[in-house]
């Protein structure tokens, strides 16, 4: 199985994952199962577009807009980040 999303793809939580606000510390965690990973500013953006609707090129194409940034550059910092968490079994392809 690649780990590589394309641009079709649309990724989303796996059950029991979560994304949560962390009272203690600010900011938000992605809570799984016995697992927990705390989100930059970065990683929160991308996530809130995570809904099992969006494909991954509709994700870049609203980050790219959002942080009027290139498109190329923003699809590897996002491709490098969820299959991170896909092979972490955070999240998958719907």
């Amino acid at each position: 199985m690649s780990l590589t999303f394309a641009p079709d793809d649309r990724p989303v939580l796996l059950r029991g994952v979560r994304v949560q606000d962390d009272r203690v510390r600010g900011g938000q965690v992605l809570l799984a199962p016995e697992k927990a990973v705390r989100l930059d500013p970065i990683g929160e953006a991308i996530l809130q577009r995570v809904d099992g609707s969006a494909t991954f090129g509709q994700i870049i194409d609203d980050l790219a807009a959002a942080y009027d940034a290139p498109a190329d550059q923003i699809a590897g910092d996002v491709q490098t980040f969820l299959q991170g968490l896909r092979a972490r079994v955070f999240l998958g392809v719907a």
